[in-house]
């Protein structure tokens, strides 16, 4: 007992040694990463108004990234710009939004006459739908919302659903995380465990990382796509991912 205990207490000192040293040998890295969780640029909220440092959030956390006042996230200031600049919801009187986030929830149900909050799992939503066998009628809705939702299910099936559910000419609005280096989406039935999951795809529920295919994927779904990005000035004034999208697809 006492020579297992005087070894746990040399491995933890040989711990602590290597650590203050990894800590000292990065002190650099770590001041400049810590200051960075507080914002490293003066950005703009077009949700809420905000002007001043944004939040890092996420893991690893990206810098700039979460409004402090409202909590919009790239992809909500991103797309309420587009929708204000492209009018990308025009004409749409019935929304069904999959997976709601807050943010962009209070925007539609103030803008559209009938907004319907749908999940599976979430509680608080006006429904509970699986994305994959939607309960609502066919031809039922004018738009559907989905922000990154497509990556964790099986986007055939959720997007045949979300066509038959949409009128003749109804819109899909999607925003999924690509990678568009890819000429074609990555994604591998075989990969199912969590750690493999992350490893790959980038989070432990995504079942894959969508490519330059995406478009086509939704063309093959039966949607005419148009994909829209802001501006290089905006996403440094409004703290967005460079180059991202949001794809307008309308029912054909």
């Amino acid at each position: 007992m006492l020579k297992k205990t005087i070894k746990n207490i040399l491995f933890a000192c040989r711990f602590q040694k290597s650590f203050l040293y990894w800590i000292l040998s990065n002190r650099r890295y770590l001041k400049n990463t810590i200051s960075g969780m507080r914002g490293k640029y003066p950005r703009e909220c077009p949700n809420c108004g905000y002007i001043g440092h944004f939040t890092a959030f996420g893991y690893p956390p990206r810098f700039d990234a979460k409004c402090p006042e409202c909590g919009s996230l790239e992809r909500h200031r991103l797309f309420l710009l587009l929708e204000r600049k492209k009018n990308l919801l025009a004409g749409v009187g019935s929304v069904l939004h999959f997976a709601p986030e807050p943010i962009i929830e209070k925007y539609l149900r103030q803008k559209i006459p009938s907004y319907i909050s749908a999940d599976l799992y979430k509680s608080g939503v006006d429904r509970k739908e699986d994305i994959e066998n939607i309960s609502l009628p066919a031809a039922s809705v004018d738009a559907v919302f989905c922000s990154h939702v497509l990556e964790h299910v099986n986007d055939i099936q959720a997007l045949q659903e979300i066509h038959r559910i949409l009128k003749p000419g109804g819109r899909l609005i999607a925003m999924v995380p690509i990678c568009e280096g890819w000429d074609k989406t990555y994604e591998n039935p075989e990969i199912v465990s969590p750690a493999a999951r992350d490893l790959h795809f980038g989070q432990h529920d995504h079942v894959r990382c969508y490519g330059q295919d995406f478009p086509q994927r939704l063309a093959d779904a039966g949607f005419e796509t148009a994909a829209y990005t802001a501006p290089p000035e905006d996403a440094a004034r409004y703290g967005l991912w460079r180059g991202e999208k949001v794809f307008a697809g309308t029912r054909v």
